[in-house]
């Protein structure tokens, strides 16, 4: 499932979607209808579909699957600075359970 919308390149050669500054987004955990507001909680949804942490640091929280599989998640440690390129990421990743919607 690709993000609608316009892909750029940074000058770090990194490519990320181009977003206005006054579309919001969040991220909802479908079976509840909860909005995911920190880390904790949405750490909390994430390990009961069977993700835990696999490394971290000051700036990155990064989660696999306990099932051996290869998917990583990484998420800022500071939830002011999630975006909607992890949303899509966990979205993508955990099909049916999560979606983006705009504020």
């Amino acid at each position: 499932m690709a993000a609608g919308g316009v892909w750029v390149f940074r000058k770090d050669r990194v490519m990320e979607l181009a977003q206005e500054a006054s579309s919001r987004k969040a991220l909802v955990y479908l079976p509840a209808n909860e909005t995911m507001r920190s880390l904790p909680a949405l750490e909390r949804r994430l390990g009961s579909l069977g993700w835990e942490r696999y490394y971290e640091d000051r700036a990155v929280v990064q989660l696999h699957r306990r099932d051996g599989s290869l998917d990583l998640i990484s998420l800022p440690r500071d939830f002011a600075q999630f975006r909607s390129i992890h949303m899509y990421d966990i979205v993508v990743k955990n099909r049916g359970h999560f979606k983006v919607i705009g504020l």
